[in-house]
């Protein structure tokens, strides 16, 4: 069964000129540490990509930046064709950009309808709606949401009682609500058992090809990205080591020899 998760116009994948997210010469400084330096890239409207990289390499400094979280030190994003170097975190997201995050964020306390309808507010919502009482139509696609991600028969039960794999599902229903036209997925099998992954990539593989969801893709799970990417690229020390199709990349001399040189860092795990 179709499940229609997209409320905007009919999707497309092909890929266009017109970048749907782009760096351009993107570092992030901490003091005299070098995080992120002159990195370079581009993602089309419609494609899983995916960004992989040794421990250190980067990769959660780079999507802090995207997201805004963090802001950048040089170089410009755009997003949409609208340069957000400058942007607030919760003007990012009514732009209609979302992420993940590393460690998982749901409100433990809350149920997993709860988290769903709250996490509308991410959304392009105004002040005034925001506290108002949620409509039939939003709670319709909450639990639309919450169906499509095998998360119906826990629907009121409370997050903190999940297992790791279901929070991530629940985490990706939450960055859904709001029907972005990007997501960024932070390492979304870190502690999820095998058969969840399996779900996830199920979830994200229909998003995409039917609903026309774009992803960019944190993973440290090789077979993950091969499974899911059209393209893939490589942070090593902060800088853009290599991009290529799956194949290409782990076939790739440097990006081999990055990974069998790295030795544990920060919070990228790979």
């Amino acid at each position: 069964m179709t499940v229609a998760l997209h409320s905007a116009e009919s999707p497309s994948p092909a890929r266009t000129d017109q970048p749907l997210l782009e760096g351009r010469g993107v570092s992030k400084f901490f003091g005299g540490l070098a995080a992120l330096t002159d990195v370079d890239f581009q993602v089309y409207r419609g494609e899983v990509m995916g960004l992989i990289g040794p421990n250190g390499s980067g990769k959660t400094t780079l999507f802090d930046c995207l997201s805004c979280v963090q802001r950048v030190s040089q170089g410009e994003i755009h997003f949409k064709g609208t340069d957000i170097t400058k942007f607030k975190p919760y003007q990012v997201a009514h732009l209609g950009l979302a992420r993940t995050f590393q460690v998982i964020r749901v409100y433990r306390k809350l149920t997993v309808l709860e988290n769903m309808l709250l996490s509308l507010q991410w959304g392009n919502l105004t002040m005034r709606n925001k506290f108002r009482p949620n409509s039939a139509e939003t709670e319709a696609r909450a639990r639309q949401l919450i169906d499509f991600l095998l998360l119906k028969r826990v629907t009121d039960e409370k997050a903190g009682n999940l297992s790791g794999g279901q929070q991530r599902l629940l985490e990706i229903g939450m960055a859904l609500m709001p029907d972005p036209d990007l997501l960024l997925l932070d390492e979304a099998t870190s502690g999820v058992n095998p058969t969840l992954i399996e779900e996830i990539k199920s979830r994200i593989r229909i998003l995409n090809e039917e609903q026309g969801k774009t992803f960019l893709l944190i993973e440290h799970n090789v077979q993950f990205i091969s499974d899911l990417c059209s393209r893939v690229f490589v942070l090593n020390y902060g800088e853009k080591l290599a991009e290529g199709t799956p194949d290409e990349i782990m076939n790739n001399q440097e990006v081999i020899e990055a990974y069998f040189g790295a030795e544990a860092g920060d919070d990228d795990g790979f």
